[in-house]
């Protein structure tokens, strides 16, 4: 298979110098700008942009991220990263899934798990997550099963 999961909202990267370190691959400090880049595409794809969080007063912040490094990734490589919505408690709690694979050989390089809370962006503090998001979000869930 693939992806670990199937309809994965996926983004291309051509990894540059600037993203290697003094050991010759990509910098650990990349894979987690990656994984923003492609939350952010993914949320305004599906119509929750930065302005429609600000209108609204509430964004989904992140909490906690678990990343996976499984094999280094070089310059001049291509890569795809892929992003789900594995899951929406309808409260507070968002959780992504993220798989980064190198096309050349089909290898995945990094799994990682992101769970974001709502927040009030004008006090930073948690809050429910707005019934309109829960229903975007939900739209767009991918059941991960049983690990």
């Amino acid at each position: 298979m693939r992806w670990d999961l199937p309809n994965p909202y996926t983004l291309e990267i051509e990894v540059e110098m600037p993203a290697i370190d003094a050991f010759g691959h990509v910098n650990n400090i990349e894979y987690l700008r990656w994984i923003e880049a492609i939350s952010w595409q993914h949320s305004a794809s599906l119509g929750l942009d930065l302005a429609r969080y600000r209108d609204r007063d509430r964004g989904m912040a992140v909490h906690r991220h678990e990343l996976d490094y499984l094999a280094p990734a070089f310059c001049g490589e291509h890569l795809e990263l892929a992003t789900w919505i594995v899951a929406c408690d309808g409260r507070l709690t968002l959780t992504r899934r993220f798989q980064l694979r190198r096309p050349a050989d089909g290898k995945t390089l990094l799994r990682a798990r992101t769970r974001f809370a709502c927040i009030e962006l004008s006090s930073g503090r948690a809050r429910r997550i707005p019934k309109e998001y829960i229903a975007i979000y939900g739209a767009a869930l991918v059941p991960e099963g049983e690990d």
